[in-house]
């Protein structure tokens, strides 16, 4: 049984999807703690800027943006093929196993360290390994249930609004639905991770908030607009894979429509 469902391709293809969607996640969440210069990683200098009346701000970014953008890439290809169902069941998937890492992370910051773990990293510059261990896996409990919230509202906007905007172009202007619904998804996520982590978490002024939402968006919309050619190229590598018949099925499959014209599957923009 499970030998006929790997050899299944679209089923292959479905497991290798989630499964990078969900380590990505992961992944990304766990690294999100660092902070890193924007500028810096491009060797530019650093320049400080005022918005909404902040000043001071910078291209600060944390690490989880690094892979954030493939997980929006990620979504779009998986709607294209299997439709907003399997996108939905995928989020709450990888949601609930960020949940239960981030309580699997609680349970050993809070088990007793053994003494001479903790002042093994010494020789390193790590006097404390309890305490490293603590700031690297403690995030604080605001900023996960940001975090997360922020991650399945959107991808339920991503969603939505990708196949709204499919339902009018059809099969044409993949670069405007994936693009298109990226961008969206991403404010939100921006704003609803700062909103519930710092405005409800920390009393923000509303200021701070969407400076920084702005800061990060900026970011975030500029790398969905400069990701779009590999949307192209994974779908058209998909098809070729798949073959024409079984990606046209599976492209009407995912719209809720019958079969399509084999002719409609290759984008034309």
């Amino acid at each position: 049984m499970v030998k006929q469902l790997l050899n299944d391709k679209p089923t292959r293809l479905f497991v290798i999807f989630a499964s990078f969607f969900v380590a990505n996640a992961l992944i990304a969440e766990c690294i999100g703690g660092k902070l890193f210069s924007l500028e810096r990683l491009l060797g530019l200098p650093v320049h400080t800027f005022t918005l909404f009346g902040e000043s001071g701000l910078s291209y600060t970014l944390t690490a989880g943006v690094l892979l954030w953008p493939l997980e929006f890439v990620m979504t779009d290809i998986v709607n294209e093929f299997y439709g907003p169902v399997a996108v939905r069941r995928i989020s709450y998937t990888a949601v609930a196993l960020i949940s239960y890492a981030f309580l699997m992370f609680l349970v050993a910051i809070n088990v007793p360290a053994d003494s001479w773990w903790t002042g093994s990293g010494s020789t390193e510059g790590v006097p404390d390994m309890q305490k490293a261990f603590v700031g690297i896996f403690g995030q604080g409990m605001w900023i996960i249930l940001g975090s997360l919230s922020a991650f399945l509202v959107s991808q339920i906007v991503d969603v939505t609004v990708f196949h709204r905007i499919k339902k009018r172009t059809g099969e044409k202007h993949v670069w405007l639905r994936a693009t298109g619904s990226t961008v969206v998804s991403q404010f939100v996520d921006s704003f609803i991770v700062l909103f519930i982590a710092f405005k409800v978490g920390k009393d923000w002024s509303w200021q701070r908030v969407l400076a920084i939402c702005m800061v990060n968006y900026s970011y975030k919309f500029v790398v969905a607009v400069a990701l779009t050619p590999l949307i192209y190229l994974l779908e058209n590598r998909i098809i070729r894979y798949l073959g024409p018949e079984t990606a046209a099925r599976m492209k009407a499959s995912a719209m809720g429509k019958e079969e399509m014209p084999v002719t409609d599957v290759v984008p034309h923009n």
